[in-house]
């Protein structure tokens, strides 16, 4: 059953500023300024380039093949079959992740102590839900979110503004290339929602035009919001934000804010459900057309009659965070996300590479720029984060081939 066209251009952008504008624009600053020190503009700026190399290919894919899946489905019809499952397995699996983190987002920002982990798991459970009755619903309470955030996000900009006369941030640690690099990992893992705009294609109203339009102009606004807000941090902090787990209540607090400072809280924890709502409803959505092409169980692949959204691989995906959840910390949720999600991009430059025609909208150049970076960002994270990420993506691999085994014997079984 296909699921029903209700989103529009609005919409769409919606999901897409509350994947981008999420969590990481109150939490990255700290460990980026700790990696890139001087040179965080520089990684900053890196990171804008190779998230606008992977939108294009993102938008010129999903303009050719406007159904669900991202680049799990571009992958497939560009590349082969193999390509497209690496593509949605390094997606779920990064996803995944990346929803267990904004999860503990929440709980950190609205949660007392102790009582974090019961927090996240009651964030996942009841957003989960939200995604079961309906894709406008969910762009809906999207829109909300994202709107909360950018209030608290200008309010954060006023405070340092305020205080830009006679602030006096401290010195900013000196830099490296790999600092830099790792800092543009940590950056591009905080601002690339747009490919929740792609694995949503079955749903949007003229996806072909939408779209491309859609991934564009939430990415643009996105950026705008981060040199602002990077500018404040560093402005009014300097060095001091990398050792702060909240840069921005601290911006606030430097300027004599202080009154505040609840009103940040809570466009923090409204800013990562937003990126958690949009993750739940990107990774649903890809796990349906893997389970369409049996490259997940074919249960995730049924469709709910009356809401048309897969309800099972929602609650799937739900299920599988609260236990990333259980069992994890954010440091490294974040670092393996981003490993996952840089692959993920990674294929989806190859493919668009391999457009031609009028299926083509950018030049190519972009899209070679946007894998070598992928592979440049991917490669200077933690070692731990690439060790662990590469292990997962054997096993998809592994489990992949050992299912295509068994089908090709049982179709060379001769029946009785």
């Amino acid at each position: 059953m296909p699921l029903a066209r209700r989103l529009t251009l609005a919409d769409a952008v919606a999901i897409g500023l509350g994947s981008m504008i999420g969590a990481g624009v109150f939490t990255v600053w700290g460990p980026a300024l700790g990696a890139a020190g001087s040179g965080l503009l520089i990684a900053l700026v890196l990171a804008g380039v190779v998230a606008f190399c992977n939108a294009t290919s993102s938008a010129q894919l999903a303009a050719a093949h406007p159904v669900s899946g991202g680049t799990y489905a571009y992958g497939r019809a560009e590349l082969g079959p193999w390509w497209g499952f690496i593509a949605g397995w390094c997606f779920v699996i990064g996803k995944l992740a990346s929803g267990a983190a904004m999860a503990m987002t929440v709980a950190a920002y609205v949660a007392p102590a102790g009582w974090q982990k019961p927090v996240a798991v009651l964030a996942v459970a009841a957003l989960t839900a939200v995604t079961c009755v309906g894709v406008t619903r969910t762009a809906r309470v999207t829109q909300v979110l994202v709107a909360v955030t950018l209030l608290g996000l200008i309010l954060v900009l006023a405070a340092a503004g305020s205080a830009l006369p006679h602030a006096a941030p401290s010195p900013l640690p000196p830099g490296s290339p790999y600092g830099v690099l790792q800092a543009a990992g940590l950056l591009f893992f905080a601002f690339a929602g747009y490919a929740r705009i792609a694995t949503m294609g079955e749903e949007v109203r003229d996806p072909s035009r939408a779209i491309p339009r859609a991934i564009g102009i939430a990415l643009a606004a996105a950026l705008v919001v981060y040199v602002l807000v990077g500018g404040a941090v560093v402005l009014t902090l300097g060095g001091a934000a990398a050792s702060s787990s909240a840069p921005l209540a601290d911006v606030v607090s430097a300027a004599g804010w202080t009154a505040a400072g609840p009103a940040v809280r809570v466009a923090a924890a409204t800013a990562a459900t937003g990126a958690l709502l949009a993750l739940l409803s990107g990774i649903g959505r890809t796990s349906l057309a893997m389970a369409r092409e049996r490259d997940l169980p074919r249960f995730l692949a049924a469709v709910d009659p009356r809401h048309s959204v897969p309800r099972s691989a929602q609650l799937a995906a739900g299920a599988v965070v609260v236990a990333v959840v259980l069992v994890a910390d954010l440091r490294g949720a974040i670092g393996f996300s981003s490993f996952g999600v840089l692959l993920y991009y990674f294929v989806a430059n190859a493919a668009a590479l391999r457009q031609g025609g009028s299926a083509r909208r950018y030049p190519k150049a972009l899209q070679v720029l946007g894998a070598l970076g992928c592979v440049a960002l991917a490669v200077s994270l933690p070692l731990p984060s690439v060790l662990i990420g590469t292990a997962v993506v054997l096993v998809g691999v592994a489990l992949r081939a050992i299912r295509l085994r068994g089908d090709r014997r049982r179709r060379d079984t001769p029946r009785a």
